[in-house]
Formats: structure tokens, C-alpha cells, sequence
């Protein structure tokens, strides 16, 4: 009655972390770390299914970051990109194109068919949006490589992307735009953010609509090591742009908000006929794990604003969307999870009589 899928990330082991740092090192075999990456597949998807969760992901565990696993590898970059800072006071930097043209190194397609052959329910995948990497472009430009042929490839890239994942038999396909309420940040106006929903929307237009139906937009402040980039946003200017997206879903930050009900309202004023929002009713930033009875709470209330039938629930973000994000545990995470499916389904019982 009610559906309810993961965002995607789960914090690494301990172990993972440190041969991922080794393999920044050069001080770890391919083999070495392939077969503990293996593993770590292997038991993330065990203990999502564990949950009772019905859609299931990796875990990320094969991503070095959510935002640059399509650059992993690739010889056209240098660090000095685009710095994102957090509310605590740290940051995280882009890396810069230094020539083109510009391809993935990785698509997530990868990711997805290494999931399915240890998972006994449907993955959904997670890619990066093309907005995202729209910002690896210098602001000084590239000689011999314009910014229009820039995002010609891009688009290439990021619909053969989400392409790759369909035709693998992803459930569904969930497009990461946490940049949307930082775009606003950055520029108040909300140029950068029609900016950006265009070139997503570039993308999008090349499918049909019954593969658009399995394609959704996730957004949030950002959740990295218990911080945010843009908390301070007012939902409110964010959801009139964020929903002209043409996509069918919406995986939406709910829980961590001060005011669920003021965005809920928001959320139904300006979601369109044959989209559904999966409303957050887990925040991973918050140490304390939900009961099921308070998800079931925060589903019941959703349900006064949005039709069922466009319904859904989900986590506020991933729990670790960067591989060295350890502020939350595995078991933490798990936890909140089973929360979220029992006390959907909690909500669904309710709600159906």
C-alpha cells in the first residue's frame, strides 16, 4: 500500500576503510581489495534483506564517494575543484576537468549487476546527476574543448548511465541531486538551480515514459559525517523548481526538517499528477534510532497532505555517502532502517482500515 525503499549508502567496516585508504596508497593488491569488496557487498545486501526491507542496494560499498565513482581511474582531472563546506566547519572538494573529452570511468551499472548476484530482492541503484558534474567544468574554460561540448558528453554519459541500469533490471534508478538546495545557497536568485534542473531534465528527455517510471530525484541538505551543506535553505524556494524535474519520483528529506508539516504542505502544492514522493522519515544524522512507532507517526501525517497512491517513504539521505564517513555504525543504520519498514507497513495497517 505504502512503498519504502533505501537511499543507498551504509557505512563501510572498518576493515573496508582501510584497505580503501591502502588503495589510495598503492599498498593493497586489485585482488585483494576486489575480494573484500566482494564480501562487503555480500553482507551489506544479507542484513538489508535481514530488515525485511523489500528493495534492497549495495550499500555503496563499492563507491569511493557517491558524487565521483564515474572519475574513478580517470587521468583528466586535477583536485582543485569546486569546495563544498559543511555547517561544522569541514569540507569536501571536487576535482577540475583539465582537458577533454570528458567520459566515465565507471558506470553504476557495474555496481548494480555485482548487487544482483548475491540479492534475493529487487536493487535499486543510485547514479550521480549530470548537474552534479557539470561543475567539474573550469571556470577559465579548456582550450580546444568548449563548455557546450562539455555538456554534450556529459548528457551522453549520464543518460548511458542510468540506461545501463535499467536495462540491467534496476527497480528503480535514483538520480543523487543533493546540489539543489546548495544551488540555492549559492546563488539566491535560483539561476543555478534552473541551471541545473535543465541539464538534468536534458537527460531525462531521452527515455520514454514507462522508463521514467522507474527514474527518481533524491534530495537533501547533504548528510556527511553528522553535518549538512544546506540545512539553512528554505524548502520552499527549492520545490517549485525541484518538481519540474521530469521524473516520476521524489525521494525527499523529511525528518531532520524543523517543520515537517510546513513542507509537506509545500510537497503537495507542487507535486504533479503521476509523480510519487518518498517522504524521509529516518534521520541518519540523528545518533537516536527511531521506534516504528514514531515512523509510523511521521507516515500518518505525511498521508494528511499527499495521496496515497503518490506515496511513499525513505531515509532522509545515505548513511555514509562518502567511503570515510564513520559517524554513523553499520548497526546504527540497520537499525533505523528496520524502523522505517516496520513502521511503514505499522502506518499502511492503519491507514487501510
Amino acid at each position: 500500500m505504502i512503498p519504502t525503499e533505501p537511499i543507498g549508502s551504509i557505512p563501510r567496516s572498518d576493515e573496508l576503510v582501510a584497505a580503501l585508504a591502502a588503495e589510495a596508497a598503492g599498498s593493497i593488491s586489485g585482488e585483494e581489495l576486489d575480494a573484500l569488496l566482494a564480501e562487503a557487498v555480500r553482507e551489506t545486501i544479507a542484513e538489508f534483506e535481514a530488515t525485511g526491507s523489500p528493495v534492497v542496494t549495495d550499500g555503496e560499498q563499492r563507491k569511493p564517494s557517491f558524487a565521483t565513482y564515474p572519475l574513478h581511474g580517470l587521468d583528466s582531472l586535477s583536485p582543485e575543484g569546486v569546495v563544498i563546506p559543511f555547517a561544522d566547519g569541514h569540507t569536501r572538494q571536487l576535482p577540475v576537468l583539465t582537458k577533454g573529452p570528458f567520459q566515465y570511468a565507471t558506470h553504476a551499472a557495474s555496481y548494480l549487476r555485482s548487487a544482483q548476484e548475491v540479492a534475493s530482492r529487487p536493487v535499486k541503484q543510485a547514479v550521480i546527476s549530470a548537474s552534479a558534474l557539470s561543475l567539474l567544468y573550469p571556470a577559465g574554460g579548456l582550450d580546444g574543448y568548449s563548455q557546450q561540448e562539455f555538456l554534450d558528453d556529459l548528457v551522453d554519459e549520464a543518460e548511458a548511465d542510468i540506461r545501463g541500469c535499467l536495462e540491467a533490471g534496476a527497480h528503480s534508478v535514483q538520480i543523487d541531486f543533493t546540489e539543489g538546495r546548495l544551488a540555492l545557497k549559492l546563488d539566491p536568485s535560483g539561476g543555478l538551480l534552473r541551471q541545473f534542473v535543465d541539464v538534468n531534465n536534458q537527460v531525462l528527455d531521452r527515455f520514454t515514459d514507462e522508463e521514467r517510471a522507474r527514474i527518481g530525484i533524491h534530495s537533501c541538505p547533504g548528510g556527511d559525517n553528522d553535518s549538512t551543506h544546506s540545512a539553512d535553505v528554505d524548502y520552499e524556494q527549492l520545490l517549485p523548481t525541484l518538481f519540474d524535474h521530469r521524473a516520476a519520483a521524489f525521494y525527499l528529506e523529511l525528518a531532520g526538517e524543523d517543520d515537517p508539516e510546513s513542507v509537506l504542505r509545500a510537497i503537495a502544492a507542487n507535486l504533479g499528477p503521476g509523480q510519487r514522493v518518498f517522504v524521509g522519515v529516518i534521520d541518519p544524522i540523528d545518533p537516536v534510532i527511531e521506534t516504528p512507532e514514531q515512523v509510523r507517526d511521521r507516515v500518518l501525517l505525511a498521508a494528511q497532505h499527499v495521496a496515497l497512491n503518490q506515496l511513499g517513504t525513505t531515509d532522509d539521505c545515505g548513511f555514509s555517502p562518502f567511503a570515510d564517513d564513520r559517524s554513523t555504525t553499520r548497526e546504527t543504520a540497520f537499525a533505523k532502517v528496520r524502523a522505517r519498514v516496520e513502521g511503514t507497513r505499522l502506518a499502511a495497517e492503519q491507514l487501510s482500515v
